[in-house]
């Protein structure tokens, strides 16, 4: 039988650094041997949002910006910060249009997942978009952008040779590629 409780235990947690999308913590604690530790962690304030256009034939788009954090240049989906307040299908409908111009009439949450969760608790929520109508991008003032329009099959092929190393593209592609083959999509 597992054991599926908390082994860690808290002693005292202090905010370290906070900013409007972060909550950086410094936590004492007890680790699962019960010897003192320090575990710093990671809240973020925002959902992740992807979300992977595709139109009747299987092409999608990608959007390819540089990414500050790990100093590359990224080709992914449209992906974007989504309020926890705000229903995720409208932050990724927000993020669509502002970044590639596209509406979608059929928004289909393919799944959720932890980003980090050693030491955040960022969560993506993804979808896929059908029921595609073009209209003009409005990308926000710190996004410099590309946009291009492939065909799905063409995506998956860049994954899978690892010419795409962005989290929420790679898991939103193979899950795409699972729901096509079964015909769920």
């Amino acid at each position: 039988m597992s054991n599926e409780t908390n082994p860690w235990k808290t002693l005292q947690s202090q905010e370290v650094y906070e900013s409007p999308w972060i909550l950086i913590t410094k936590h004492e604690v007890l680790n699962p041997a019960g010897n003192p530790a320090t575990y710093s962690t990671i809240t973020f304030k925002n959902k992740a949002i992807g979300v992977l256009p595709l139109d009747e034939h299987y092409n999608t788009w990608i959007v390819g910006q540089y990414r500050y954090p790990t100093n590359n240049y990224s080709w992914e989906i449209p992906e974007g910060g989504g309020h926890p307040d705000v229903p995720y299908q409208e932050s990724a409908a927000r993020e669509l249009l502002e970044e590639t111009g596209i509406k979608a009439n059929t928004y289909i949450e393919i799944m959720r997942m932890h980003l980090s969760n050693s030491a955040s608790n960022e969560e993506a929520i993804v979808f896929v978009a059908r029921d595609l109508s073009f209209h003009e991008a409005e990308p926000e003032e710190t996004e410099v952008l590309q946009v291009k329009k492939i065909p799905f099959a063409k995506l998956f092929d860049m994954v899978d040779k690892g010419e795409v190393t962005d989290a929420i593209t790679i898991a939103a592609v193979y899950k795409t590629k699972l729901l096509i083959e079964s015909g769920a999509l």
